[in-house]
């Protein structure tokens, strides 16, 4: 097991040619443009990284995971999950069956002693599901909303995050 500290990880999931499919890389991109984050943050667009998310998940602890969620509801809106959710299947952490889900690749992080200890899910149900790059209406309307949900949460966590200068 690592000794040294680790990183609060931010990851943006989701794929971003079917529209709300990539609101969490939608999200991690406006913090990125938007705000400077400190050196103990990794924030990062993971996509459809699958198991190669495995290196971020392990240096980090605790991971706040941005993506869609697959359950019955009204769309955009918007749920929290933690890791023991989600092992209790509240919802599928993978949207189409070939795909790897998160809990087998933080298993592979267990079996390799790296595993963070806590994973939170801040995601919302999808509009749409096409081709396309733009979010919905409905998702884009959430995205500032749960990006400033993870502002606070890093500033609870203790984190300076500082906004860019967008002059």
């Amino acid at each position: 097991m690592t000794t040294e500290k680790k990183k609060i990880g931010i990851a943006g999931i989701g794929n971003l040619l079917l529209r709300d499919e990539g609101f969490g890389v939608h999200v991690v991109q406006y913090l990125q443009n938007n705000y400077d984050f400190p050196d103990n943050v990794d924030i990062q667009d993971v996509g459809t990284a699958g198991i190669y998310m495995a290196p971020f998940l392990e240096t980090c602890d605790p991971v706040l995971v941005i993506d869609v969620v697959d359950i019955e509801g009204e769309p955009g809106s918007f749920h929290f999950y933690a890791l023991d959710d989600v092992r209790a299947g509240a919802f599928q952490t993978k949207m189409s069956p070939h795909q790897l889900g998160l809990l087998e690749i933080l298993e592979v992080c267990k079996l390799r002693g790296e595993s963070p200890n806590e994973v939170e899910f801040y995601t919302i149900i999808p509009k749409e599901l096409t081709e396309s790059i733009e979010l919905s209406d409905i998702a884009a309307n959430r995205m500032v909303e749960v990006a400033d949900m993870i502002l606070k949460r890093l500033t609870d966590l203790g984190v300076e995050v500082t906004k860019k200068d967008v002059n």
